[in-house]
């Protein structure tokens, strides 16, 4: 997941011109040089923009700690998530074309798709798939522990059991995304990554983005991927997003994504009278389309105390100050993004940083909004702050809480290369465990590996070979014949060959 000048140039004309006209931009200009600092993000980049143009824009710090290249707004970073409402618009433009509608079934183009409910199957629409409302949860494994092409992941789809009712319910998804891409593909007959850089990147003159990590190797001036490990920050390996790139795979800068933010506070204008939908398909991707329950929303909400919260074509949504935000957030490992407008007072805003779950991004967004279109002066940098401290902390004490529980000095029921061997499932795919002096070494489909000893009885704990992913834990079932059965890795539970 994972360089030109400057750390304190507003590099754009349009932005020099604003500063000229507003005594006060220098204000922002150090509010948010001040939120880098406190974040402790190595760096960020910003654009505003407001009534058609960009305003403000400007790179802050640097693309990789101990490193002396600067953040500019030319910087390239991977959008992750903000990538949704390009596909969603991608999707639009089928729709006005007469190519695909909405409501129409997704086994109309892609026969063969399936999943565990057959009625889920058969009445799933093309526009569920952009609503996290299939029924089914969580499916990030799919990605984020095995390396597998796009097809493959929406083949295991039919095995995953739901968790909610059909349109009953919102948890947040990336592969319904993946899957949208490939209805993409079969009305348009050009791949999602093709159809994207002709349809948006080109006509706006995106030149600094690409739909897929595997063209950004050997560009220039990118931005490396950082995570806190303990109480230090260190780079980390960025994510190879290229399967599920219709629900995170683009990388651009923030003047690209300027233009992108622009054409969308518009309804899709660019070039002054050309656009990408007609004025009802951007409507429509604005629209709410579901209501989004607290537990899948933003933790931002517990200060900025929305009256309801609801999802659109890609876009989360909220009121505020009376207004209608639409926004989203992107992130990959070490590396951030977010998105918001408010269309009626023209006022857009885009962010990238370099640090994991940075969310300062949400505090610049809001105090944006403030300084260039609503008024008002909260610090929402020192609100959230304190904010995402509590939850860490409480989260820390929870954690402790935890493992004071178990009972020390325990030894697992049987030999230790008892618990070796290979272990499978047709959803989850293979874990190899190996056993070696007092550990245990996993390796995950070929995909990623973890050492762990033993914590309490037959659970196993340890940490990840990529610092990034946390630690492993591994709960090991004895059956009546006193052999290993089964293995919960991390809520993935495989049977043994």
């Amino acid at each position: 997941m994972k360089l030109l000048k400057c750390l304190l140039f507003i590099c754009l004309a349009p932005a020099i011109a604003f500063a000229q006209t507003n005594p006060n931009i220098q204000e922002f200009d150090n509010y948010v040089q001040q939120a880098v600092t406190d974040w402790h993000v190595p760096g960020l980049a910003i654009a505003i923009v407001k009534d058609g143009k960009v305003v403000f824009t400007k790179g802050y710090g640097v693309r990789e700690l101990g490193k002396p290249d600067k953040v500019d707004t030319q910087t390239i970073f991977a959008i992750a998530s903000t990538t949704k409402a390009m596909t969603a618009a991608c999707a639009a433009m089928l729709v006005d074309e007469g190519k695909l509608h909405w409501d129409d079934k997704v086994t109309d183009y892609l026969p063969g798709f399936q999943l565990n409910d057959p009625y889920v199957t058969r009445e799933l629409t093309v526009r569920d798939l952009f609503l996290h409302d299939t029924g089914v949860g969580n499916t990030d494994y799919l990605w984020a522990y095995m390396n597998i092409p796009a097809d493959e992941m929406l083949r295991r789809l039919r095995l995953v059991k739901p968790e909610y009712g059909f349109r009953a319910g919102f948890v947040y998804q990336n592969i319904f995304y993946v899957t949208a891409g490939k209805v993409i593909e079969k009305a348009s007959g050009i791949p999602w990554e093709d159809f994207v850089q002709k349809r948006i990147f080109t006509p706006l003159k995106m030149t600094r983005s690409v739909p897929t990590f595997s063209k950004i190797k050997g560009v220039p001036n990118q931005s490396s991927a950082h995570i806190k490990v303990d109480s230090s920050i260190v780079v980390a390996q960025k994510d190879v997003t290229d399967a599920i790139g219709p629900a995170g795979g683009v990388w651009s800068s923030v003047e690209d994504m300027a233009k992108w933010v622009n054409c969308m506070l518009d309804s899709t204008k660019y070039n002054g009278s050309q656009r990408l939908l007609k004025p009802e398909s951007w409507a429509m991707l604005l629209k709410p389309q579901t209501f989004v329950p607290e537990s899948e929303f933003y933790p931002t909400a517990r200060v900025t105390k929305p009256h309801w919260i609801t999802y659109g074509l890609g876009w989360f949504q909220q009121d505020y100050q009376g207004q209608k935000v639409d926004f989203h957030t992107g992130s990959l490992t070490g590396l951030v993004a977010i998105n918001g407008m408010i269309v009626d007072k023209k006022v857009g805003v885009y962010i990238l940083a370099n640090l994991d779950h940075a969310e300062l991004r949400h505090a610049l967004m809001f105090k944006a909004f403030d300084f260039f279109a609503l008024g008002g002066n909260r610090d929402w940098s020192k609100e959230f702050l304190a904010l995402y401290g509590d939850i860490l902390a409480k989260r820390q004490k929870s954690t402790k809480e935890y493992e004071a529980r178990r009972v020390m000095g325990t030894h697992p029921t049987l030999d230790l290369k008892a618990y070796a061997g290979t272990y499978s499932d047709p959803l989850y795919g293979t874990v190899v465990i190996t056993a070696t002096a007092d550990k245990l070494t996993f390796n995950i489909n070929n995909f990623i590996t973890a050492e762990a000893t033993c914590w309490n009885y037959d659970t196993f704990v340890g940490s990840y070979a990529r610092k990034e992913y946390g630690k492993i834990g591994a709960t090991f079932n004895i059956d009546e014949l006193g052999k290993v059965s089964t293995v919960n890795v991390d809520g993935m539970l495989l049977t043994r060959r």
